[in-house]
């Protein structure tokens, strides 16, 4: 009878109704291999192409080097946003009140407000490559592009999470296909003959490209798990929840990376354009058409988990407020406006712009995805007591840990000697020759700190009533 009823749901639900709330198990569906799809389609945009383009014309790599650093970067990056996916169809909330468990309801507004930053600056970058690929291929100009991007994403924003899942699974294979056939045109003869042979290797082009690939994947950690926490725990596993998760977003961002590094080389200062050049008028038309349509409707997961974290944030002082399918319009509109304006701003100068959204964003959430694993998975083993994340006053887990609060500051701080970046190079990594290693001593130092810390609050800490929803995750 529960299947039939959750069956019954899936098709007269068009519009989602739900925010932060808890999903009850009678509204669960899905398949884990629903999460390859995403993510793997969330990744073929042009903004993918253009941060692989930095490895030769900011780090100042080689192509070989280039396929390295991205390599690393995205294997490690990857494994740690894919353990936040498998959180949640063991806990049903997203990530973002999930933390409420970590930081307690008020200090998690620390990550929340930084997370909502984020998901600005790069909805933000996506509608201006949006609507760069969109002018080449028709006589729209950027602005009206970033407009008409910005639109349709907030359209299925508003829909939601079913439809973008929906979205994922379309625009993987159709898509996807335009982007591998157009990789393997590039690279069996579209590229200069001395396309190996430039660019070279430095240790600090290196790491930084290192960390570019990493930060990729660990920008995505503050909402993976939204995109899995309607699943079926019994259906949606750890692993396969984790496996899948972590094939599609690293597979569907090495493709364009690869692409993006290949296209610098060929001494590209516009990415956009150039690869249209170079694949010739019909390849290179049907893709930019494919990056504008993947944009304007992937591009609606950024403005998706902003909504969701500006309703946490109203909802950690009105803790009974939880807006249905107008509040998440109305909310959706407010900070598409933002973005629209943000982008028309700095697409001028957009590469120095997101180069640096990327450094401040490897800075900050690096500390907040150590803490959560460490406690999700060392500490407490997925055990969470799930109601009281909506509770005035905290519940079990307080308005203010001010334990995990401290380890995140330190973390942040034990960076800053280890930066390199346009805004500030720190002592140490002037002495590396300027080669920003920051994000390493964030997770050296957050790790250990804050298992020692909270493990001795927990054996601390009486016996408490069994938590409402035990969902028993094994040990990492």
């Amino acid at each position: 009878m529960e299947s039939e009823h959750v069956e019954r749901n899936e098709h007269v639900e068009r519009i989602e109704h739900r925010t932060i709330d808890v999903v009850p198990a009678t509204e669960r569906h899905g398949r884990t291999r629903d999460l390859f799809t995403i993510w793997f389609s969330a990744n073929l945009g042009p903004l993918t192409v253009v941060t692989g383009a930095l490895a030769p014309t900011a780090f100042g790599l080689s192509f070989y080097w280039s396929l390295a650093a991205l390599l690393v970067g995205h294997l490690g990056g990857g494994f740690l946003m894919a353990l936040h996916s498998a959180q949640g169809p063991q806990l049903g909330v997203p990530q973002m009140i999930q933390s409420r468990g970590q930081f307690g309801s008020v200090g998690a507004l620390a990550v929340v407000l930084v997370v909502l930053g984020m998901y600005q600056g790069l909805f933000a970058s996506n509608l201006v490559v949006g609507a760069q690929s969109l002018a080449q291929v028709t006589p729209v100009g950027e602005s009206a592009g970033v407009l008409l991007c910005a639109v349709i994403s907030l359209a299925v924003a508003v829909v939601g999470y079913r439809l973008m899942h929906r979205i994922g699974a379309w625009t993987t294979w159709a898509f996807g296909a335009i982007q591998v056939i157009g990789a393997v045109y590039l690279f069996a003869g579209g590229l200069p003959s001395d396309f190996l042979t430039s660019g070279g290797f430095s240790l600090a082009g290196f790491l930084g490209m290192v960390s570019v690939g990493a930060l990729w994947q660990i920008a995505y950690a503050p909402y993976v798990s939204d995109y899995s926490r309607y699943m079926p725990a019994h259906r949606a596993g750890v692993r396969s929840t984790l496996w899948c998760t972590y094939a599609g977003c690293v597979l569907g961002s090495a493709i364009p990376m690869v692409v993006g590094a290949a296209i610098g080389i060929a001494g590209a200062g516009d990415p956009i354009s150039a690869l249209n050049h170079l694949l010739g008028s019909a390849l290179g038309q049907l893709t930019l058409w494919s990056f504008a349509l993947v944009t304007m409707l992937t591009n609606s997961m950024n403005l998706y988990g902003a909504v969701l974290c500006a309703v946490t944030a109203v909802q950690t002082f009105a803790h009974r407020w939880l807006p249905r399918a107008t509040g998440r319009a109305v909310l959706g509109a407010v900070l598409t406006a933002l973005s629209v304006v943000l982008a028309l701003a700095l697409a001028d100068s957009f590469m120095d712009n997101y180069l640096n959204l990327i450094y401040v964003l490897q800075y900050v959430l690096i500390p907040w995805t150590a803490i959560n694993l460490v406690d999700f998975y060392l500490i407490r083993h997925g055990d969470y007591d799930v109601a009281s994340f909506f509770a005035k006053d905290g519940g079990a887990y307080g308005r203010w840990n001010w334990t995990a609060l401290a380890v995140y500051a330190i973390g942040i701080l034990a960076e800053i000697p280890f930066m390199a970046q346009s805004l500030y190079t720190g002592p140490v990594a002037h002495s590396l020759g300027d080669t920003d290693i920051g994000w390493i001593a964030g997770l050296v130092v957050t790790v250990p700190l804050y298992w020692l810390l909270a493990s001795r609050g927990a054996r601390r800490r009486p016996s408490t009533p069994a938590p409402t929803t035990t969902t028993g995750v094994p040990a990492a």
